[in-house]
C-alpha cells in the first residue's frame, strides 16, 4: 500500500509539514483559550481533528503529527481540561498502532478527555456528521495520500463555526493528472464543485508553471465561494526542486489566523529573496500568475504596489498591512520597513509619529494621488 510506504521513513518534507501543523496548533490554541477565558459563558473546550492520522510513528521511530500535537498539549496546563481530540484512520492496523502509541505517551492521563480513535473511511458520511454539529473551536487536519475523501464540503463542514481553521494536503501531482482524466471527474467535482469545467478549460494547453498557478488559484477561489476566507498555500517540490509534488493549504475565516500561519510558513520556507520567504520547501522557478505569483513577489515591488493600490488614500500602518498583505508574501515587518523608507524618500507623508524610531501601527500614511 502506498499509505504504508509513506510511513516507512521520515521524509524531510513530512517533518516540515508536521512542524507547521504543530506550531500552528500551539499558537492557535493559545489564541482561542485566551478568548474563551474572557467569555466564560461559552464552552471552555477546543478540538483537534486528524482524519488521516496514520500509525503515530514512522518506521524509524520518529513521531508523526498526532503525537506531536498531543505532546504540545501536554506541555500546556491550560489545555489539559479543554482539549478534545479525534484521530481517524480507515486502516485498522494504523488505528490500533496509533492508539498504542498514544497510550505510551508520558502523562497522557493529564488530558481530561481521552483521545478518540475512529476507524472510518473519509467521505460524505464524515462531512455530514460535522455539518450537523455546532462544534467547539476546532483545528482540522486533512492529509490524504491522494485526493479520495477530500472535498470542499468536508473543509466547509469544519470551518462553519467560530474559531475553526483547517489545513489540508493538496496532492498537486495527482490532482493535476486527475483534471485530465474523465474517469475521476467525480473526485475533481468534489474538490472544485461548480468550478471544475471552467478550470479544465483554463489550464488546457498551459505550460507547467502557469498550469500549477491556475489550479492553485482554482482551489483558492472555490474555497472563498463559501464565504470570506483567507487561503494560504505552502508548496513542496521534488528532490530536484523542479516539480511540485503537493501543497499544504491553510484556510481560515480570520485575519489573525492568517497572520500567524504566514509567519510560521515563512520560517519553514527553504529560501527567501530580499528577506521575503518563498513559501516553498524546495527552491523553484518563479510563477507567473494568480495567487502563486503574488506569493513570489520580491520586496522591491512593495513600494510601487503601495503607491498604486493606495493612491489618494490615508490609512494607518496596521490597516495597510491587514488589507494589503492578503495573498502576498509580505509580513508585518516588511510593511513597517518599506513605509519608513517611503516616508524618508518623500513618497508618502505621515501623521501621528511620536518617535523617529520604527514605524508604529497607528501612524497615518498619506499617499499621493495618481
Amino acid at each position: 500500500m502506498k499509505g504504508e510506504k509513506f510511513f516507512d521513513e521520515t521524509r524531510e518534507q513530512s517533518l516540515v509539514k508536521a512542524t507547521i501543523v504543530e506550531k500552528y496548533f500551539g499558537a492557535w490554541s493559545q489564541i482561542i483559550t485566551g478568548a474563551q477565558k474572557r467569555y466564560q459563558q461559552h464552552a471552555q473546550k477546543i478540538g483537534y481533528v486528524d482524519l488521516f492520522a496514520g500509525p503515530g510513528r514512522y518506521k524509524d521511530g520518529a513521531i508523526s503529527t498526532p503525537l506531536r500535537v498531543l505532546n504540545t498539549a501536554l506541555q500546556n496546563e491550560q489545555l489539559h481540561d479543554r482539549l478534545v481530540t479525534i484521530f481517524n484512520d480507515k486502516d485498522e492496523n494504523h488505528a490500533r498502532t496509533l492508539s498504542e502509541a498514544i497510550e505510551d505517551l508520558e502523562q497522557i492521563k493529564l488530558l481530561k478527555h481521552a483521545p478518540q480513535i475512529w476507524n472510518e473511511e473519509v467521505g460524505d458520511n464524515i462531512a455530514l456528521q460535522f455539518e450537523k454539529m455546532s462544534v467547539i473551536p476546532v483545528l482540522a487536519f486533512i492529509d490524504p495520500w491522494g485526493y479520495k475523501g477530500l472535498s470542499l464540503r468536508l473543509v466547509n463542514a469544519f470551518l462553519k463555526d467560530w474559531g475553526c481553521d483547517c489545513l489540508f494536503f493538496f496532492n498537486y501531482a495527482r490532482i493535476n493528472a486527475g483534471l485530465s482524466n474523465p474517469k475521476v471527474r467525480s473526485h475533481m467535482d468534489a474538490l472544485f464543485e461548480s468550478h471544475t469545467q471552467t478550470l479544465i478549460d483554463q489550464i488546457t494547453g498551459l505550460p507547467p508553471d502557469e498550469r500549477e498557478a491556475q489550479i492553485v488559484e482554482g482551489i483558492a477561489n472555490a474555497l472563498k465561494t463559501y464565504g470570506h476566507r483567507y487561503v494560504l498555500p505552502f508548496c513542496f517540490k521534488n528532490e530536484s526542486g523542479k516539480r511540485t509534488t503537493h501543497h499544504l493549504i491553510f484556510v481560515t475565516k480570520h485575519f489573525k489566523g492568517y497572520e500567524v500561519m504566514k509567519e510560521i510558513m515563512a520560517k519553514e520556507s527553504s529560501s527567501d529573496h530580499q528577506g521575503v520567504a518563498s513559501f516553498q520547501y524546495m527552491p523553484a522557478a518563479s510563477l507567473s500568475q494568480g495567487l502563486l505569483f503574488e506569493l513570489n513577489r520580491p520586496l522591491d515591488s512593495l513600494k510601487d504596489l503601495l503607491l498604486l493600490d493606495f493612491a489618494g488614500q490615508s490609512l494607518t500602518m496596521i490597516d495597510i498591512y491587514r488589507q494589503h498583505s492578503i495573498d502576498k508574501p509580505f509580513l508585518n515587518k516588511h510593511y513597517k520597513t518599506v513605509l519608513k523608507e517611503m516616508e524618508g524618500e518623500g513618497l508618502i507623508t505621515t501623521r501621528g509619529r511620536k518617535s523617529k524610531r520604527g514605524f508604529a501601527d497607528n501612524i497615518l500614511c498619506v499617499f499621493p494621488g495618481v
